[in-house]
């Protein structure tokens, strides 16, 4: 009995003093999270207005955890103009309306037999529509609903698309998922989901960006996608409540620049959605993880910026906004492209599709820094020389 006894002492010891590392580990990433500095890159105080959003986001229509005023709730204290809401095979055409001030735009997120499908923009009715459909006969009825379609989570472990025809009539690709991100640190406790939640006990915001840590193969699937025909780079915040709504918006938007939507949006609510529609579609929107910098004044100059289209031979200049300190940006480019000697230019050097993002330093998960993307729009298609070239 007193062998049993010693036996169970020293096992409540074990795990009593597993319970304090563990806390103490949690513990310190709270401590560094509470210096961490935000925003990365400082506005300019000129700079203008962007309508900024969120997009594909989850509600208790289906498998979120806050109501649409819940949701529009949380998107105000975060400083957002509209959410772009897209319930599990939420298939009724549903009204925009302005909640607390803030645009809820319609829009479904559709299970099909291959994968996730958003969709948004629909000026009818979505016919024949069920779950776990197969994919082509969802994209096609987003199309004849008039609608713009967004592959969800494409390379997503859990829930990837999985059928190649489909895929190449979809025009919309969700380059970066918070949703995802928050999957892959699940799968990383100790290096990912661990500082994620300790930092966010004292910084939220900063323990959402914690669990940004890009991979390649969604870029290299966007890539051969593109390569096809035009593509449309979302970043999507694939929020359902946890991460908390606020936390998430705080971090990350998709922005629409002023030529395109003009700040602030029409008192019409109808109005105000075909705007936002019409330019999260059309590829003129701008991902912009927002707790590192407001996007007001950036601009990929040289090309055609409604088609998004340059020639081999272009050089495009990446003209940033703020005011950046050169040791703590980067633009990075991807494709039929290479960057200049002097950081900010970007050469066109074959027919194809070429990405280019900006980077920046960001708070790390100890005392430290992280190069994270702070800035990404649509793809640039690259066409053969121009004449006289």
């Amino acid at each position: 009995m007193s062998g049993l006894r010693v036996a169970v002492g020293k096992g409540l010891r074990a795990v009593l003093g597993l319970v304090l590392l563990v806390l103490a580990y949690v513990g310190f990433f709270a401590l560094s999270a509470s210096m961490a500095r935000y925003p990365v890159v400082l506005p300019k105080d000129d700079a203008p207005r962007w309508a900024r959003g969120a997009f594909h986001v989850h509600t208790t229509r289906s498998d979120g955890r806050g109501t649409p005023e819940a949701v529009a709730a949380a998107a105000k204290a975060a400083g957002l103009d509209f959410v772009v809401l897209t319930d599990h095979n939420d298939f009724a055409l549903r009204a925009p309306a302005y909640v607390q001030g803030v645009l809820l735009v319609p829009g479904v997120e559709i299970s099909t037999s291959d994968g996730h499908l958003v969709a948004f923009g629909m000026s009818r009715p979505l016919e024949g529509m069920r779950a776990w459909m197969p994919p082509g006969d969802a994209v096609r009825a987003v199309a004849a609903a008039g609608g713009t379609a967004v592959l969800a989570h494409p390379v997503q472990m859990r829930n990837p698309w999985k059928d190649e025809a489909s895929a190449k009539a979809v025009p919309g690709f969700e380059l970066y998922s918070a949703d995802t991100f928050f999957r892959h640190a699940v799968s990383n406790p100790v290096s990912r989901l661990a500082p994620a939640v300790g930092a966010s006990l004292t910084n939220p915001m900063h323990g959402v960006m914690l669990l940004v840590v890009p991979e390649p193969e969604p870029t290299a699937r966007f890539l051969a996608l593109s390569s096809e025909r035009p593509r449309v780079a979302f970043c999507a915040h694939d929020a359902h409540g946890l991460p908390p709504y606020r936390a998430v918006f705080e971090s990350l938007a998709m922005y629409l620049p002023p030529e395109q939507v003009p700040f602030p949006l029409p008192p019409d609510a109808k109005e105000a959605a075909e705007q936002v529609s019409r330019a999260l579609g059309g590829g003129q929107s701008l991902c912009a993880f927002r707790a590192l910098g407001e996007p007001g004044g950036f601009a990929l100059e040289g090309l055609d910026g409604v088609r998004r289209e340059a020639h081999v031979g272009d050089t495009l200049k990446v003209r940033l906004p703020g005011h950046p300190d050169a040791e703590s940006v980067q633009v990075r480019v991807w494709g039929s492209a290479r960057l200049g000697a002097d950081g900010r230019s970007v050469e066109l050097t074959e027919p194809g599709v070429a990405q280019v993002e900006v980077w920046v330093r960001a708070p790390g998960r100890f005392f430290g820094t992280e190069w994270r993307p702070w800035l990404v729009p649509s793809p640039v298609r690259v066409l053969p020389p121009g004449p006289g070239i």
